[in-house]
């Protein structure tokens, strides 16, 4: 057991260190490239790209719940406990200019895609995910980027954000963006080497703890997975009102990218190993934490529709996330 537990620790400092490689790299493209459209693209991929690994290793087993709870267990971690993070920060004295309160009635759109894609993907899950799934999953995630591109149109007319900050970025050296490139690399390689490895030690120490792969996923997984995005949170809320806007965008963003893009990509890479006829299994503890975490995220969202979110609001998805750890102790007795 012992060395079970050892061997995940090592790949879970290695997943996290390459995911900080990952996180320096992408916030300073983003900054070059700017606005909220990468804080939702560009940035929102990059801090996928950790899940995204673990979830094709674990596809390739066969280890369907574990690629499935990475999934869940990221939009929970980040829903509720990342957005939490942001929010203290930004609203108090961690942050370089603290806000009141972060507006976030630009964000309707994010805010309904969110809603619409955490449903729809509790639905189809109802009979375990197959290759119309997929498809289904990656014209969601099409048709997000197409209406998220319309919007940085109309953002480059009527908001300075992008402009500013890419206007900040171009005075800085092309040595610096060289160095975002190779960090960036250089990172995703990384997480594509620990990924694998990760998913086969969670296997291991799931079977000497003798607890459920799937609840060891949703809470561990994402702390590796969700590390680059955590690191970019931080250090965007820390700069004020733009940054934690862009930061708000990154977390909706990546979100949306869970349930479409991330689905997608676990049912296309187990098709790729098993077949075209492959589907993803309906398990009775794979199908109460779709609903738990499609409830918490619906619940986490309802702040956000008053458009405004404060210290208050950072509290209560606190208390959101430690119900949400607490069901994970209940959820396999059902």
């Amino acid at each position: 057991m012992a060395d079970n537990i050892l061997f995940l620790l090592g790949w879970l400092v290695e997943l996290i260190f390459a995911s900080w490689l990952l996180s320096d790299g992408a916030e300073h493209l983003a900054e070059r490239w700017g606005g909220r459209f990468v804080g939702r693209t560009l940035l929102s991929v990059a801090t996928t790209l950790p899940e995204i690994g673990i979830v094709v290793a674990a596809a390739k087993d066969g280890s369907y719940g574990t690629a499935i709870g990475s999934a869940l267990g990221s939009n929970l971690f980040m829903m509720t406990f990342g957005l939490a993070i942001m929010l203290i920060i930004a609203t108090t004295r961690l942050s370089k200019a603290p806000q009141k309160f972060i507006d976030v009635k630009e964000f309707g759109l994010d805010k309904i895609f969110l809603v619409i894609t955490a449903v729809v993907g509790a639905l189809l899950f109802i009979d375990g995910f197959d290759i119309i799934d997929g498809i289904i999953f990656t014209g969601l995630f099409v048709v997000y980027l197409a209406f998220a591109f319309r919007e940085m149109k109309k953002e480059k007319k009527m908001a300075p954000l992008a402009k500013d900050l890419h206007d900040e970025a171009q005075t800085k050296p092309k040595k610096h963006f060289a160095r975002s490139m190779v960090l960036f690399i250089a990172g995703t390689i990384g997480i594509f080497v620990g990924a694998e490895p990760f998913v086969h030690a969670l296997e291991g120490v799931s079977v000497d703890l003798g607890v459920s792969v799937v609840v060891l996923a949703v809470i561990v997984s994402p702390i590796a997975g969700e590390m680059p995005e955590k690191i970019s949170l931080i250090l965007l809320a820390r700069k004020g009102a733009n940054g934690a806007s862009i930061a708000v965008a990154n977390v909706l963003g990546s979100k949306i990218l869970n349930n479409t893009l991330l689905l997608s990509v676990a049912v296309f890479a187990a098709i790729s190993y098993r077949g075209l006829t492959t589907k993803i299994p309906n398990t009775p503890l794979l199908e109460n934490q779709m609903i738990l975490v499609t409830v918490i995220t619906i619940v986490a969202l309802v702040p956000m529709f008053k458009n405004k979110l404060g210290l208050k609001s950072g509290m209560m998805l606190l208390v959101l996330y430690a119900v949400g750890i607490g069901m994970q102790f209940v959820l396999p007795t059902l």
